[in-house]
């Protein structure tokens, strides 16, 4: 009898973001595939788990796909994670699950945390109807012509961005999205979990005279939508209590992660 391949959403900054049911999982599977096995080691040592682990990333994807298949057939349960967040959004995983539900196997998701969603949900901006775009191109040219495009595109616009790129990023929401209330959120579910909100040319003052780390989730309003949300405005969450991954020896590069 085949086995199933799982979905296991992990912490994307609180280690307590990790559900009853992924720890669960995470015990009872044979095999962890991990985007990297040295951070889900950790995450593993802190909840007192030892599992056997390899590694799957965008590198060796394919290949590991073929290995992850062949364990699924002779009847393995297999564990799929990435450093944060859900498996497949922005991360590695969407190949593995084409490849063994094309081979008749089971996947089933194990839904936890997920940075999109926090901070879509917590930004005040509409929620009926949003566009997830992930990360944008690198290139300057490529990124103006998506940007363009995402212009034109219903509801909130969700963007995934690097704190080595969010500057430029806001520097190019003048252009696309001038007047547009855009908010920023950055280390979500982390001790310094921090949302700022503003038009773009608002947000590039208040980013420039501010320390940038970890990944930032970019909301943008629909065209056209009245917010009533202040025209310039910072909050910073300093919770004592929070365990996030650098109690734990995380590596924090991974705070908005996916």
């Amino acid at each position: 009898m085949a086995g199933t391949l799982y979905l296991v959403a992990t912490p994307i900054g609180n280690l307590e973001d990790i559900t009853l049911r992924a720890l669960r999982v995470l015990r009872e599977c044979d095999l962890v595939a991990a985007e990297d096995t040295r951070h889900t080691g950790q995450l593993l040592k802190h909840f007192g788990i030892q599992k056997q682990m390899v590694s799957y990333h965008r590198f060796n994807e394919a290949r590991r796909s073929a290995e992850l298949l062949e364990r699924l057939k002779a009847g393995a349960k297999v564990a799929l994670v990435t450093d944060a967040g859900s498996p497949g959004i922005s991360d590695p995983g969407e190949r593995v699950v084409a490849a063994v539900l094309a081979a008749g196997c089971r996947v089933e998701p194990v839904p936890g945390a997920c940075a999109m969603v926090a901070g879509l949900t917590a930004s005040g901006l509409p929620t009926e109807e949003f566009h997830f775009a992930g990360f944008l191109p690198h290139k300057s040219g490529q990124r103006a012509r998506r940007l363009s495009e995402l212009a034109a595109v219903p509801g909130t616009l969700v963007l995934y961005e690097s704190p080595f790129r969010i500057e430029r990023l806001v520097g190019e929401m003048k252009i696309a999205f001038p007047g547009r209330q855009v908010v920023l959120a950055r280390e979500l579910t982390k001790r310094f979990e921090e949302w700022l909100r503003g038009t773009p040319e608002a947000l590039a003052a208040m980013l420039a005279a501010r320390p940038r780390k970890g990944e930032f989730v970019v909301m943008i309003a629909p065209a056209g939508e009245p917010s009533e949300a202040p025209e310039l405005d910072a909050e910073t969450v300093d919770d004592e209590d929070a365990v996030d991954e650098s109690n734990a020896g995380g590596d924090n590069s991974h705070g908005s992660a996916h």
